[in-house]
C-alpha cells in the first residue's frame, strides 16, 4: 500500500470551528488569522475532500495521513478553547472518504492522556501528532509524556510536525516555514536525542520534513561534547517540503530504512522517488510502502 504519511485536509466541521471563533487562530470566510503570521488566503479547492480524494486514487496512493495543522496554535490553547477545535478534527476527519486516514491531535496546555486512549482505539486514526514545540526541550518532553505513553501502549507511532511560529513585520511570507519550523524540528529532534528514547523505549516516533536536518549536523554534534551513537530504527523523517538532494544527503547518515514519504499537501508535492540519483525501484518501495508500514505497524512488509 503507497503511503502518503504527511497531509493537510480541513473538513468541514473544523472549518466552520474556526470561523466561529473571533480571536486567533480563525477564519473570516477564507481567510485566515494566525498570531504573528499576516492574514492567509486559503485555497478552498485545497480542502474539498471528495476531489482530493479523486486525485489521491488517480495518483495510486493507498492510504494520505491527514493530519491538524499545528502551526494554527490549537494544541497549545486553553483547554476551554482547544476542546472545540479538537472536537471538530477529530469527527470531522475521521468521517473523511478513503484513501484518507488520521493522525489524532491532543491540547498540551492541560496535558490530559484520557480522550486520546478513545482515539487510538479507531481503525482510522494511525497515531498521535504533536507540535514540535510541545517538545523543544527535555522537561517539555517530560509534560507531554503521559501522552506519549498513551500512544506506546497503544503501539502507535508519533509524528513531530512544526508548530507554531511568528514572522518579523518585514519578512517574507516563506519566513515561518524556513527559519522558526526548521529551528523548532531541529530542537525536538535534540530533545529526543537526549531524552526521548530513555522515556519511552517502544515508542516508534517521525519527524516531518527530514527533521529539519538535524541529522546532518553530527559532526558538529560530536565536536561540541555529544555523539550521535547507534541509529535508533524507531525514528523515521518524512520527506515533505525536501527534495532529493537533501534526501540523498539524509540517507547517507541515517541510511533509507527510516525515510517515508511525506507531501505536506496542499501545500507541498512529493519529489519522484525515481528522481533521485543512485536509488531506483527498491528506494522507492521502501520510501512509500516498507518504511512507512514500519512506521505505522511496526512491521516490514
Amino acid at each position: 500500500m503507497r503511503t502518503d504519511c504527511h497531509q493537510h485536509l480541513w473538513p468541514r466541521p473544523f472549518v466552520e470551528a474556526l470561523r466561529a471563533r473571533r480571536t486567533p487562530p480563525f477564519l473570516d470566510g477564507w481567510t485566515l488569522h494566525l498570531a504573528g503570521e499576516a492574514p492567509y488566503d486559503v485555497d478552498p479547492a485545497a480542502h474539498d475532500a471528495p476531489r482530493r480524494a479523486a486525485a489521491e486514487r488517480e495518483a495510486g496512493t493507498g492510504r494520505a495521513l491527514v493530519s491538524l495543522s499545528s502551526p494554527l496554535g490549537v494544541e497549545h490553547l486553553p483547554a476551554e478553547d482547544a476542546e472545540p477545535l479538537l472536537a471538530a478534527w477529530h469527527d470531522g476527519a475521521r468521517a473523511l472518504p478513503a484513501p484518507f486516514a488520521v493522525w489524532a491531535a491532543a491540547g498540551v496546555h492541560e496535558v490530559d492522556p484520557r480522550p486520546l486512549a478513545g482515539l487510538l482505539a479507531d481503525e482510522r486514526v494511525v497515531g498521535l501528532q504533536l507540535p514540535a514545540t510541545a517538545l523543544a526541550d527535555p522537561a517539555a518532553l517530560q509534560r507531554v509524556g503521559p501522552l506519549l505513553e498513551v500512544c506506546e501502549r497503544a503501539g502507535r507511532p508519533l509524528l513531530v510536525h512544526p508548530g507554531p511560529a511568528s514572522a518579523p513585520a518585514d519578512a517574507p511570507g516563506w519566513w515561518p516555514a524556513v527559519v522558526p519550523y526548521v529551528q523548532q524540528l531541529h530542537a525536538a529532534w535534540c530533545t529526543w536525542h537526549v531524552a526521548g528514547r530513555a522515556s519511552h523505549p517502544t515508542l516508534r516516533v517521525a519527524f516531518v520534513a527530514l527533521a529539519g536536518l538535524a541529522p546532518l549536523h553530527h559532526e558538529r554534534l560530536t565536536a561540541r561534547g555529544g555523539a550521535l551513537g547507534a541509529l535508533d530504527p524507531l525514528v523515521h523523517y518524512e520527506t515533505s517540503s525536501y527534495g532529493p538532494r537533501a534526501v540523498d544527503a539524509l540517507v547517507r547518515v541515517v541510511g533509507v530504512d527510516p525515510v517515508v514519504l511525506g507531501s505536506d499537501r496542499p501545500y507541498a508535492a512529493p519529489f519522484a522517488p525515481a528522481d533521485l540519483p543512485g536509488f531506483g525501484p527498491a528506494f522507492a518501495r521502501a520510501l512509500t510502502v516498507t518504511n512507512p508500514a514500519h512506521l505505522l505497524e511496526g512491521s516490514r512488509p
